[in-house]
């Protein structure tokens, strides 16, 4: 090879990779997902997919979906928390108190309930950041503790009603601002609904089109731009189909709102910050992680403070959807929002996961219900159905480890 042929060759093997890429971890519970959907749509008759049940599946699971949030963040960095039941809880009664007892604003109220949950998150995080005992212990401690603090606070009964503005964010619906626009057979439609589904679209092109970019910049694998249309038109479709749904009933559930200012804000913050990539080193590998530089301890802390406003938020949901803060509030949501990041793709080491796939976790495990209700099933097969879910979701996940290895 002379020295003119050099250029050349180190120009053709720097050219970006075009092929098809399926990662079987990532991809399978979006697959699994759509199957779900698809089996008890025909099961329900169609019921599944009506504009009011895709409301009630969001408004009713809004809090066990804001729980997988922060808990994806948690088992990503090898640990777990079992105390977010008793929280949520403990964080609904002291916002009952806070505004049917002691009469205060609705704002202030949320803002102490927050920070209640904040302080509880950092009680926890103390213990097992600094202190050195495992999450697992702290945390089942901490779901006897905050449950008898919850009796304790409520007298071992109910408080409420709770102010129409927290009812209205748990329940409530956006206003249709410009009215109504026909759309055929399907009727009539909320128009900024659609103009914000529309939104919604552009805006995950918009991302994916910036990371395919940011991609060949690097010279990395990417699909091939047919492929790569196709799976932003399949992801728009399913965004647009749940809008005009929702703008068919009543508009957008606030909870809705709430969630994807959630899921978007942590998803930039786990995937684009040196906080986010410090969580995943650290459940990777933790003494790697420290012998890096990355300071384990106070990310540590700091995750579990997160978990813990975030559980105070989904108190604040679950009371307010309720209209009352009782005793038995949050009772097993610990197992829910484990096993939605457990399905949603996390691994059972750490270092593993997605906060979309928390979100979809979430999601089939509510489909799972919801269609099972409309099927008029016993709890006890819900119950097997969900078990049965999260063991295989597990087990997927060590098979295409030991693949992969």
């Amino acid at each position: 090879m002379t020295l003119t042929e050099a250029p050349k060759q180190v120009t053709e093997t720097a050219k970006p990779l075009r092929r098809i890429s399926i990662n079987p971890r990532e991809s399978g519970i979006y697959v699994a997902f759509a199957l779900i959907v698809v089996l008890f749509t025909i099961l329900t008759g169609g019921v599944l997919l009506e504009p009011q049940n895709i409301s009630n599946i969001i408004v009713q699971n809004s809090y066990i979906l804001i729980l997988a949030v922060g808990m994806m963040l948690i088992i990503i960095a090898g640990h777990i928390d079992l105390s977010v039941g008793s929280v949520v809880a403990v964080c609904g009664a002291l916002c009952a108190v806070f505004t049917v007892e002691m009469g205060m604003p609705w704002l202030p109220a949320l803002a102490l309930t927050l920070v209640a949950g904040a302080l509880i998150g950092a009680w926890q995080g103390y213990w097992i950041a600094y202190f050195g005992i495992p999450a697992f212990i702290v945390t089942l401690a901490g779901m006897l503790v905050f449950r008898a603090i919850t009796l304790w606070v409520l007298g071992n009964q109910g408080i409420g009603p709770f102010p129409d503005d927290i009812r209205t964010l748990a329940n409530g619906f956006t206003d249709g601002y410009l009215g109504n626009i026909g759309l055929g057979p399907l009727g009539g439609a909320d128009l900024v609904s659609l103009l914000l589904g529309v939104a919604g679209v552009a805006a995950i092109f918009m991302i994916q089109w910036r990371q395919r970019k940011a991609r060949l910049g690097y010279l990395q694998q990417v699909d091939p731009f047919p492929m790569f249309l196709l799976k932003v038109a399949a992801a728009s479709l399913v965004v647009l189909a749940v809008i005009v749904q929702l703008a068919r009933f009543k508009n957008i559930p606030w909870v809705l709102v709430l969630l994807t200012v959630l899921v978007v804000g942590y998803s930039v913050v786990a995937n684009r910050s040196v906080f986010g990539r410090h969580i995943y080193a650290i459940g990777g590998n933790r003494q790697a992680a420290e012998l890096s530089g990355v300071k384990v301890k106070p990310i540590t802390f700091w995750i579990f403070v997160n978990m813990g406003v975030l559980a105070a938020l989904a108190g604040i949901i679950f009371a307010g959807r309720l209209n009352q803060a009782g005793p038995t509030a949050g009772e097993a949501f610990e197992l829910d929002a484990i096993a939605a990041a457990f399905i949603g793709g996390a691994a059972v080491q750490g270092g593993v996961g997605k906060v979309v796939g928390a979100i979809t976790g979430g999601l089939i495990m509510a489909v799972i219900n919801n269609g099972m209700s409309l099927l008029g099933q016993p709890s006890e097969i819900v119950m097997l159905v969900k078990g049965l879910v999260l063991l295989a979701a597990v087990a997927y996940d060590i098979w295409t480890k030991r693949r992969a290895g």
